[in-house]
């Protein structure tokens, strides 16, 4: 099943969906399509006019592949612009994942602050791609594209602090629309910057995620290519702080990101 097939079912059966191997990152299921399963069943129990502001996330566990997978959603609160809404994916009656959510109705505000602008660099064509290879990348790469422009690969000891460049979704036969739920997948696609330091191989996660959406959010689809820059702020002791955003291919911020990562090496 591509990405909008899993957000369809999950939709429509949210108490049983099985996450196809091929999703996978290791002994996990991809944490960008987890996130962005459990946000589409909270974005069921808000107004279409309140957007998502930022979502919390805290991977508990692994989320298995190939294993009835529950997601669910409680209102927390409705005020009269912002509602506050949990979401939880379960595997065995244990919850393995965790999204807490701000969604908001635009206001009337003096406030206008426009976004710093885009890095720069080179052109899609121009960057070396990270391909989708069996038994060496993760599982999902197969359905998501990228092509490296920022920083060092993982594994080469570099000290580089930023790691980056262009990220979509490989399946084009049929494009479709961009949501939040897609941006998810797309942050997350990248690993995560600490690796590039290593000088061989070694796991790493994250460990909680937080993610903010800049409203409203510009039309593109799934054919697009997206920027996305991290950079390390801090990291001793296996754990790793950094802060990172995502832009349209036009230079417009779409997300601000910011995740605790651990790493195993």
């Amino acid at each position: 099943m591509d990405f909008s097939e899993l957000l369809r079912a999950v939709r429509q059966t949210p108490d049983a969906l099985r996450i196809p191997a091929d999703w996978g990152q290791g002994r996990a299921s991809f944490g960008g399509l987890v996130a962005a399963l459990v946000y589409a069943c909270m974005r069921r129990q808000v107004p279409a006019e309140r957007a998502p502001r930022s979502l919390a996330i805290t991977f508990v566990g692994p989320v298995a592949a190939d294993v009835p997978t529950r997601f669910e959603a409680e209102l927390l609160r409705e005020g009269k612009a912002v509602s506050q809404v949990l979401g939880r994916a379960l595997q065995n009656g244990e919850v393995v994942a965790l999204v807490q959510g701000s969604f908001g109705a635009p206001r009337p505000s003096s406030v206008s602050v426009a976004a710093a602008p885009a890095p720069t660099i080179k052109a899609v064509t121009d960057c070396q791609e990270l391909p989708y290879i069996p038994q060496v990348t993760p599982e999902f790469t197969r359905h998501l594209a990228m092509r490296w422009g920022l920083g060092s690969m993982p594994f080469t000891g570099s000290s580089a602090r930023e790691m980056g460049g262009w990220v979509r979704f490989r399946d084009q036969h049929k494009p479709e629309p961009i949501d939040e739920a897609h941006l998810l997948a797309l942050v997350d696609a990248w690993p995560p910057a600490l690796l590039s330091h290593l000088k061989s191989p070694a796991p790493g996660s994250s460990l909680t995620w937080t993610i903010e959406f800049i409203q409203p959010l510009l039309a593109l689809t799934t054919a697009h290519w997206c920027l996305y820059r991290a950079e390390i702020e801090h990291a001793r002791d296996g754990y790793g702080h950094v802060a990172a955003a995502l832009w349209a291919d036009s230079g417009e911020l779409l997300a601000i990101s910011r995740q605790t990562v651990t790493v195993f090496g």
